[in-house]
């Protein structure tokens, strides 16, 4: 079934493909409602925009920390339209439904690799209200849509054109999984930086890595690289991943393919022990590697 999208919140860090965003809603009639530089992005490209803080009647406080954390925000995405008591208490406490979340979190991870980067820094850029949202709309996706990367507008501006401002369940259920997909690898790269960081501080007198404190938990996280031609063997799926929030590193799932078909389970296997001997030497090495496999 469709949904009809009538109202967005609309609050990012990264601003790529804002302006066409914005202005791709407003020719679809969507109110926009937003906070802080994404609303005045948003106005100085000529778009039409509410600010949030006047849905809320509640002014973004705590150096911002405090702005999307409201019953009006919150109870707006996650009310169920077809809950007679849902709707029954929105209308009583003045809640607006929203049918679209577009939420991208605080840099951390650009934060965390930065040379020397201080602990307050690194605790500022612990995103909260955007994995607050993006949660509830995600949950609530059997009437919400959420988008967390500016690779989706495109595509989500596409099907409302086409289905007069609607998305399907099939694309509010697809952009939900992303979502959790993307508030937990967010939340492991805090967790795993948290625990290094802890580390890095302590007295410099340590030396003994058996006193290094371990986590409790191992969180590890990984994108889709490519899709493989097939897995060790050939009625199998495969795909390659490598650690998320990365662009480039050292390593086969790093590499760029300049020619040929797909790679396959057994071919990326091959590689990889080709770049493990060449690692052996000190000076340029050239490995050969032939793979017969179809």
């Amino acid at each position: 079934m469709t949904k009809k999208i009538q109202r967005a919140l609309v609050s990012i860090s990264d601003k790529t493909g804002l302006e066409a965003l914005g202005k791709g809603l407003g020719s679809l009639g969507v109110e926009i409602l937003s906070t802080g530089g994404t609303a005045r992005a948003l106005a100085g490209s000529g778009v039409t925009v509410r600010e949030v803080a006047d849905l809320t009647q509640f002014p973004e406080m705590l150096d911002g920390r405090v702005k999307t954390l409201h019953p009006k925000v919150h109870g707006g995405i996650l009310g169920r339209r077809g809950n007679p008591e849902h709707v029954r208490q929105a209308a009583e406490h003045g809640i607006e439904w929203i049918d679209l979340v577009v939420v991208n979190l605080y840099p951390f991870e650009r934060t965390a690799a930065k040379p020397g980067v201080g602990w307050e820094e690194l605790i500022e850029n612990i995103d909260i209200g955007g994995p607050a949202m993006i949660r509830s709309a995600a949950k609530n996706h059997e009437d919400v849509a959420v988008v967390v990367s500016p690779d989706d507008y495109p595509s989500v501006l596409e099907e409302m054109k086409a289905n007069q401002g609607s998305l399907s369940a099939e694309t509010r259920l697809r952009l939900a999984r992303k979502a959790f997909s993307h508030t937990a690898a967010y939340d492991a790269a805090i967790s795993a930086t948290l625990d290094r960081h802890a580390d890095a501080d302590r007295p410099d007198d340590i030396k003994d890595e058996t006193s290094l404190s371990l986590p409790a938990k191992f969180l590890l996280s990984y994108e889709k690289a490519a899709d493989l031609r097939y897995g060790e063997n050939p009625h199998q799926k495969a795909a390659l991943y490598r650690p998320g929030g990365k662009s480039e590193g050292r390593g086969v799932a790093f590499a760029q393919q300049l020619q040929g078909k797909e790679l396959s389970f057994n071919n990326l296997v091959d590689l990889q022990a080709g770049w493990n001997l060449a690692e052996e030497f000190d000076q340029p090495t050239t490995v050969m590697i032939k793979h017969t496999n179809p």
